[in-house]
């Protein structure tokens, strides 16, 4: 069977220029995200503070969503919560969780977006064990971003300071993410995709703090760094408000496999950005797999927007 893209069958393709400002806005925050986690969590317990993270952004933008059109803007059915719920646990709580964890456990924000960077063909490999059939340009746009993301790998080394488990979570968390994001357009959720964004954080967030609570983990305020609340507001505000919301809208409005290439620029900004802050070098190999990555976005554009 053939399929002509990844979206609900309700939904129609949003005017490019609204796509490509939410992708935009997911390429760019989230690639900054991965920096702003690891120092968070060198003061602040991970799941926690995760977890605070979303109840916090959910409420902030329901408080938007209620002041625009009213409480009614809110309501949602039982079927619409419970698919907001099981979306909320494989992005929030699976997704977010296990690469705060395994931050805080002493991976590195770039190895992190490195891995993390398999998302899109983790999805592809959804799509076909469901009997979809991408377009040849899709499936070669994906192992071209694959390829480039074995260049930066191996470029960047998993070795020395890198815990295996934490490379394990973070794997984990890849292929909940996209499971989630695959599932998503396919399961009864509100037509209103920042709606949806609410629910997806409060209860994924709600999870993660009672999860950190059981562990043993506790959120003393007052014992952590103006640096620490800093990274915590920045994740709050734009890697949960605007670039969570970002992308829970792409993924109702246009194809999963088109929204998942922020998986391939995210790596890019993390390494621009430990260089800047961090001084970490960027060598020969990193810049060719960098090439290899943006080309093979451009690729996957291409290909879903002509299908």
């Amino acid at each position: 069977m053939t399929t002509t893209a990844t979206v609900a069958p309700a939904q129609t393709r949003s005017p490019l220029l609204l796509v490509g400002a939410a992708l935009a806005i997911v390429y760019v925050v989230w690639g900054s995200t991965y920096l702003a986690i690891r120092i968070m969590v060198e003061e602040m317990p991970p799941f926690v503070s995760a977890g605070i993270r979303f109840l916090m952004a959910s409420v902030l933008l329901a408080g938007v969503l209620a002041g625009r059109g009213g409480l009614g803007r809110l309501a949602v059915t039982r079927r619409q919560l419970l698919g907001c719920a099981q979306i909320g646990l494989l992005l929030v709580v699976v997704g977010q969780g296990l690469v705060t964890l395994a931050e805080y456990g002493g991976a590195t924000s770039g190895i992190t977006a490195l891995l993390v960077a398999a998302v899109p063909l983790w999805i592809v490999c959804h799509r076909v064990l469901s009997g979809e059939r991408p377009a040849g340009p899709t499936v070669a746009g994906v192992t071209m971003g694959f390829g480039g993301l074995v260049v930066l790998v191996t470029a960047t080394g998993l070795g020395g300071t890198f815990p295996v488990w934490t490379m394990v979570a973070v794997l984990v968390a890849g292929l909940s993410w996209a499971f989630g994001s695959w599932r998503q357009p396919r399961i009864p959720l509100p037509r209103d995709p920042f709606v949806v964004a609410v629910y997806e954080m409060l209860i994924g967030g709600g999870v993660l703090t009672m999860a950190g609570l059981a562990s043993g983990e506790r959120f003393d305020p007052a014992a952590y760094s103006a640096r620490s609340w800093a990274a915590w507001g920045y994740l709050v505000l734009f890697g949960s408000v605007l670039a969570f919301s970002a992308y829970v809208w792409l993924l109702q409005s246009t194809a999963t496999s088109l929204a998942a290439t922020y998986a391939y620029v995210n790596p890019l900004v993390a390494v621009c950005l430990g260089w800047l802050i961090l001084a970490e070098p960027v060598t020969v190999p990193i810049l060719i797999g960098g090439v290899i990555v943006v080309l093979a976005v451009a690729v996957v554009v291409r290909s879903e927007f002509q299908r």
